[in-house]
């Protein structure tokens, strides 16, 4: 009986002492812990503030920056508190429990962390903003949100669809709205009897007469083919662009007045003509005379 209670008294004695040099370091585990989660959250604010002020149009990835700053700085003070209170084999254990979590969070996840840093990427450099035309993967729309995982783009045919951040970096995009113009070419042909010249000159003179369009003296015109049945020809100019009616308008506009002048100038639009070849050299043209078939 007087062993037991000799092991009682011993195992007490020595939670006693064991009490008293453990609550000091308890303490100041605490402690570390709040001040570091003070300063991260000060850390935080300040940052906001600040970079906030320059990247006013990025507000959302400097927010999740911070955020990521602010676990950070909380992770390190809890990984110190362990390590003031003698737990060093916790942090071991810790760390390489989350390094295979890691591990299989990274195959399990790999895609979406993609995106996000995608995401992020877009948020930071802004190739492209919200309401700006693009296409995107094959997508000809605006953009509807720029979001950390998928971007919506707004069709012209009205779907919304969502791409994929990291698709957008990984294949070249086209944004229509980046310098607000866009230009139209208007590709056709006239016929081998019309005069050249006069042919550029009527396309030019009413395509400057379109109210849209940008330096009307710098207007490009060039023949560009002898075609089979066809002097082909290219006909471009800028427009201002802020929406796809823009371009489409004055691509209407232009093609409705060169067709309008070219009548009044009995220029011919070339089309496509056979030719008939009843044995005489050159052969003949069906209109010329009439064609008669003699029975044998």
């Amino acid at each position: 009986m007087e062993k037991e209670l000799d092991f009682i008294k011993h195992t007490l004695n020595k939670w006693k002492v064991d009490s008293v040099e453990f609550l000091p370091k308890l303490f100041l585990a605490m402690l570390i812990l709040l001040l570091t989660y003070l300063l991260a959250k000060s850390i935080k604010n300040i940052s906001e503030k600040f970079y906030g002020k320059i990247f006013k149009e990025n507000l959302e990835a400097v927010r999740l920056v911070n955020s990521v700053l602010q676990i950070l700085i909380v992770l390190f003070g809890g990984f110190l508190s362990l390590e003031v209170l003698g737990l060093e084999s916790i942090i071991t254990k810790i760390l390489a429990g989350a390094g295979i979590v890691g591990i299989i969070a990274g195959f399990a996840f790999k895609d979406i962390a993609s995106n996000a840093f995608a995401g992020f990427l877009l948020n930071m450099q802004k190739p492209f903003s919200d309401g700006d035309w693009v296409k995107v993967d094959g997508n000809f729309g605006t953009i509807n949100k720029i979001g950390m995982i998928t971007t919506s783009i707004k069709t012209i045919t009205g779907e919304e669809v969502f791409v994929p951040n990291q698709l957008i970096y990984n294949q070249s995009f086209t944004n229509y709205s980046s310098y607000k113009r866009r230009r139209v070419v208007i590709k056709t042909g006239v016929s081998y009897g019309d005069d050249l010249e006069t042919v550029k000159e009527v396309a030019i003179d009413e395509v400057s007469k379109i109210e849209s369009v940008i330096n009307k003296n710098n207007i490009d015109f060039y023949f560009t083919e002898i075609g089979g049945y066809s002097y082909n020809f290219e006909l471009r100019f800028w427009v201002r662009f802020n929406k796809q009616v823009d371009f489409l308008s004055a691509q209407n506009e232009a093609i409705i007045r060169i067709k309008k002048r070219f009548e009044q100038e009995n220029i011919s639009i070339a089309y496509p003509v056979q030719t008939l070849d009843f044995a005489v050299k050159g052969g003949v043209n069906i209109f010329d005379d009439v064609i008669k078939v003699k029975n044998s």
